[in-house]
């Protein structure tokens, strides 16, 4: 066959390699890795159950690309793993991380010293102290010692060649340089100089007072320990062990089994490594070898491998494949299309403009020709549904202080989608490329907050007018072929404050930042249609945010940098605000108070810079409201502790992210 991909192609279009393609499509040893790849499976499968038509379709919309992408999967030894299991690494990732981990040049260095140079520095010095009369180094020569001095330097040059990691022998103070150069000049025409006779005197006499003579029971002690710890197995050796192990495990996936990897040094591969038997595997390596840890999201979330809300999106993708495969029933189209769903998760994602979007998997043209063979039914909601519960209380309880990036959002809405719920999920917009209108799911999304939230410390907060934005119409305004509310629109500019005209980052951040007020950026969907409620009560969570925002404000200070810093602090204490708002009222004084007190036990510059907004919620929750401009005049002094400031105390303020100018944080307090 000709090496090219239409020869391919064309190849997987006759009898015998129709014949491979169902071949692999029943045995599901296989891998989709992007979404080309699922087409000619799709092909063969249509052919299959006699649907010729929809199959020659499909074949005339992708043959005009034959010559340029691959539409055939990759071979596999094995099927797929199950879709409901997830990794964050492959073990041929973590493998090839283990394999290329290199010695810490320092430690060997160390190593080398105590194994080699120490040993030898002894030779020297019992070669010199066999010249001592009197407490007098170099007085009387024992017959031999020229030979044996002789041989010891041939010794040193050899040495000097094959371990060259310690190059502390090389340095004319130390003293193993001071006796070996005191050898060479002693066996050279003129012999001792007087400067040379004093340098290696003092450097025997303080090698005996710190450790003892060589062969005495401390120096003996001494030694035997240094050769022990010199003699240590280094990460990168054991390292190699566990990539070794790993090695016979499939590549393409995580291992559910991983643990096991790190298990002591066997026989085998300590004569293998030259390691002892029974040697633990150190927790360096370990925690790289338990990033190929496979299992339920949860699973990895308890092991501490998912850092954050964008690692845990890129997990998602899994269950929701589950979840949409769900909808076909042929086993084989099932497995197909729940590897594609993974695979199209994993495209890179674009920002457009205009309201644009990415192509959306149903547009796809082998998604489309087997969209006839989805069946819904009760069965398949009711699992999609369980499935966006399940995701969204994850990462409400692991990520609370964080906005549930773009991924995640968007994988929500397809579960709810296949689950048949109708909720309005927002994306995050882009500053930078921002036009100045927001889709209809804004406006559906700030409804839903304000009737979740009316009359609550959220609301009072943020001075929204619940039954003024319950009255805006519906979206009925066009733009770029996206439904939008230009009533939505004009009430995001008015309360930033922002004239509509002129264009710049920090106005469209502003604008932005109100949208995600009002709708809550997703947490009003999480907390009202969806129901959820944290294990540990919204209260637990609304501590954890503050903890989150105290950490934003500490990197604050010196940050050369801030403004994204303080932006994501304000984000975090939004999401504070929400949690305290769904705790209710009776919790709220007492979280002042804690507040108060954790906020006091911070270094001066965060105590100064978030003092304002502290005493900005007290003033809230104590029933008072901002002005205008999210300040409150006059009420400075009377809450919060005397400690934070000499004077009257800050200024109450509203905790925004973004701003036009300086941000208030940043002043000098």
């Amino acid at each position: 066959m000709p090496a090219s991909r239409g020869a391919l192609f064309a190849h997987h279009l006759t009898e015998a390699g129709v014949a491979e393609l169902q071949a692999i499509l029943d045995s599901g040893r296989y891998r989709v890795r992007v979404p080309e790849e699922a087409a000619l499976l799709v092909v063969a499968w249509l052919l299959r159950v006699g649907d010729r038509s929809a199959a020659l379709a499909l074949l005339d919309t992708i043959g005009p690309w034959a010559d340029r992408l691959r539409f055939a999967p990759v071979p596999a030894e094995t099927p797929a793993p199950d879709p409901t299991v997830v990794w964050r690494y492959t073990t041929g990732e973590v493998r090839e991380r283990l394999a290329a981990k290199r010695p810490n040049p320092r430690v060997a260095a160390m190593n080398e010293a105590l194994t080699v140079w120490n040993p030898f520095a002894d030779e020297l010095l019992r070669l010199w102290l066999d010249t001592v009369d009197g407490g007098r180094v170099a007085v009387r020569f024992p017959d031999g010692w020229r030979e044996r001095a002789q041989r010891l330097l041939a010794r040193y040059h050899e040495l000097a060649q094959r371990h060259t990691l310690c190059t502390k022998h090389r340095r004319p103070k130390e003293n193993l340089a001071i006796l070996r150069m005191a050898v060479e000049e002693c066996l050279s025409d003129t012999g001792l100089s007087p400067r040379r006779r004093g340098l290696l005197q003092h450097a025997v006499d303080a090698m005996v007072a710190r450790r003892g003579a060589p062969g005495s029971e401390a120096h003996t002690a001494l030694r035997r320990a240094q050769e022990r710890q010199g003699r240590l197995p280094t990460h990168a050796q054991l390292a190699a062990v566990v990539a070794e192990r790993l090695a016979a495990r499939p590549a393409d996936c995580g291992d559910v089994s991983v643990a096991e990897a790190v298990g002591p040094v066997t026989p085998e591969e300590a004569r293998t490594h030259g390691v002892p038997v029974g040697w633990a595997i150190p927790e360096p390596v370990r925690r790289v070898a338990l990033l190929a840890l496979a299992g339920t999201v949860e699973d990895l979330v308890a092991a501490g491998l998912v850092p954050s809300a964008e690692v845990f999106a890129r997990l998602v993708p899994g269950l929701a494949a589950v979840a949409t495969a769900a909808a076909y029933d042929d086993p084989a189209l099932r497995t197909l299309m729940a590897q594609h769903y993974r695979a199209f998760r994993a495209r890179r994602s674009l920002l457009l403009l205009n309201l644009e979007h990415q192509v959306r998997i149903d547009e796809l043209p082998w998604v489309a020709a087997v969209a006839p063979y989805r069946r819904g039914g009760g069965a398949v909601r009711s699992r999609a549904a369980a499935a966006v519960t399940r995701v969204a209380q994850l990462a409400l309880q692991s990520f609370p202080a964080t906005v549930m990036p773009n991924p995640l959002v968007r994988e929500l809405a397809a579960l709810s989608r296949e689950a048949d719920l109708d909720l309005p999920w927002v994306e995050e917009l882009a500053a930078d490329i921002f036009m100045g209108t927001f889709s209809a799911s804004f406006l559906a999304a700030a409804k839903l907050a304000a009737t979740l939230l009316r009359g609550s410390l959220y609301q009072r907060y943020y001075g929204i007018d619940a039954d003024a934005i319950l009255s805006l119409p519906g979206a009925s305004q066009e733009r770029w072929g996206v439904k939008t509310s230009a009533e939505f629109d004009e009430l995001c500019w008015r309360r930033a404050g922002i004239p509509k005209r002129g264009w710049s980052v920090a106005a469209n951040g502003m604008v932005i930042e109100q949208a995600q007020v009002l709708t809550t950026h997703n947490l009003a969907v999480v907390a009202g249609p969806l129901g959820v409620v944290p294990d540990g009560g919204w209260g637990s969570l609304a501590r954890a945010s503050l903890r989150a925002v105290l950490r934003f404000v500490e990197q604050v200070h010196g940050n050369p940098r801030p403004l994204s810093t303080i932006k994501n602090a304000a984000y975090a204490w939004r999401q504070m605000l929400f949690y305290l708002s769904m705790a209710g009222e009776a919790e709220q004084p007492g979280f002042v108070a804690w507040a108060e007190q954790e906020v006091a036990s911070q270094p001066h510059h965060v105590r100064m810079r978030l003092a304002p907004a502290l005493v900005g919620l007290a003033h809230v929750v104590a029933g008072g409201s901002f002005g205008e401009d999210g300040s409150v005049v006059g009420g400075a002094g009377s809450v919060g502790p005397a400690a934070w400031a000499a004077d009257a105390g800050p200024t109450p303020r509203r905790f925004l992210g973004w701003s036009v100018g300086e941000h208030w944080m940043l002043a000098d307090r």
